[in-house]
């Protein structure tokens, strides 16, 4: 059939081809098989850049977009249908996800001290001219 994979003494058989909510979960990208169903349903999971519903194949070579709080892009290298440890599940793809853009340094927000009232003329020129408003 396929190649297999030892984990701890068991013997896993890989396939040629899984359901992508199978394999999404056997891979770790979600932590029960019902969460990677219900991502597939909802649009969050896309194969070969059409969205993938639970029950469609994957096969070696598939590139698979999974969006949670980020997208992953991952090259499928080996079929999993059942859960494995994740250093070999990291072994089954090859990540292709584009590094996070750099976070953006926001500017410190001016706290007023609780029931001292609206801000005078001259609180409120100092305020402008720390924002770099001009009036």
């Amino acid at each position: 059939m396929g190649a297999s994979v030892t984990t701890r003494g068991r013997i896993i058989e890989s396939t040629s081809q899984a359901r992508i909510d199978s394999w999404t979960w056997a891979v770790r990208f979600f932590k029960t098989r019902s969460a990677a169903t219900a991502a597939c349903k909802a649009g969050h999971v896309r194969v070969n850049g059409d969205r993938a519903k639970p029950a469609q194949t994957v096969r070696i070579g598939d590139e698979v977009r999974v969006r949670k709080e980020r997208e992953h892009r991952v090259i499928v290298r080996q079929i999993l249908t059942k859960r494995v440890g994740a250093p070999i599940a990291v072994q089954a793809y090859e990540d292709r996800t584009p590094p996070p853009p750099p976070r953006v340094e926001q500017p410190a927000v001016v706290h007023r001290e609780r029931g001292a009232g609206r801000p005078t003329k001259r609180d409120r020129r100092a305020l402008d001219k720390l924002h770099g408003r001009k009036r």
